[in-house]
């Protein structure tokens, strides 16, 4: 790294770049199986799942459930949770980040339809909530991977990581407890959400790392002169 800029001269690609790609492969490699191979029929383990979670409905589970299903999708999804990411990042003046986040939430919803399209899985019998068209991958778990990724990517720290698992875990339990989705169909959303914003990542990880670590110096210097800086 050079010791005027404090930036890696190295490319940070390879890292992200093959495990994005791992990633969306998995997920396609899912969906071809579960379709070719069983006819988009659940699989055992979706199965078991399902009958687990039916078995856990309460009016606090259900409840629950309920509003994250609204959370993770439609209009808040699409528009406002995208749109209150970019405003913040934008406050924080990282305008790289902003676009990056705009990038990722875009490719994760058409890698999301592709392959909805794709495999059309149909959805399980018992469900609770209305839904759009194919089961196979959840968009809500692939928004809430999406999202996760992302902001680990941009603010690199522990509890951001792990509050990122715990929001994409509870998202795909919530739409398997509603019935929207099977199990593999959360696991193939994870997938395709956290690949597609890898592979972003891969090839826009020096100019949001120089981004990043330029705010960090602006806000020390302004910190050692006595001036706020957002």
């Amino acid at each position: 790294m050079t010791a005027a800029s404090g930036i890696r001269t190295h490319s940070p690609r390879r890292r992200p770049l093959i495990v994005g790609a791992a990633a969306v492969l998995l997920a396609v490699l899912l969906g071809a199986g579960i379709t070719l191979l069983n006819g988009g029929a659940p699989l055992a383990i979706d199965a078991a799942w399902q009958s687990l979670m039916v078995s856990m409905r309460s009016p606090f589970t259900a409840g629950l459930a309920l509003f994250l299903n609204s959370f993770g999708g439609g209009i808040v999804a699409v528009l406002v949770v995208p749109l209150s990411i970019v405003a913040l990042l934008l406050l924080l003046r990282r305008p790289w980040a902003a676009l990056f986040s705009v990038a990722a939430a875009l490719a994760g919803t058409l890698g999301v339809q592709l392959l909805k399209h794709l495999f059309a899985r149909p959805r399980p019998e018992d469900i609770l909530v209305h839904s759009d068209f194919g089961s196979f991958p959840s968009g809500h778990t692939a928004n809430a991977a999406v999202i996760a990724v992302t902001l680990s990517v941009l603010f690199p720290v522990v509890w951001v990581r792990i509050a990122g698992v715990a929001y994409v875990l509870l998202m795909a339990w919530s739409r398997t407890l509603l019935g929207a989705h099977w199990l593999s169909d959360t696991v193939g959303g994870a997938l395709i959400g956290a690949g597609v914003v890898l592979l972003l990542w891969a090839f826009s990880a020096r100019w949001l790392e120089a981004e990043r670590l330029a705010r960090a110096h602006s806000r020390a210097g302004s910190r050692a002169t006595g001036h706020a800086s957002p």
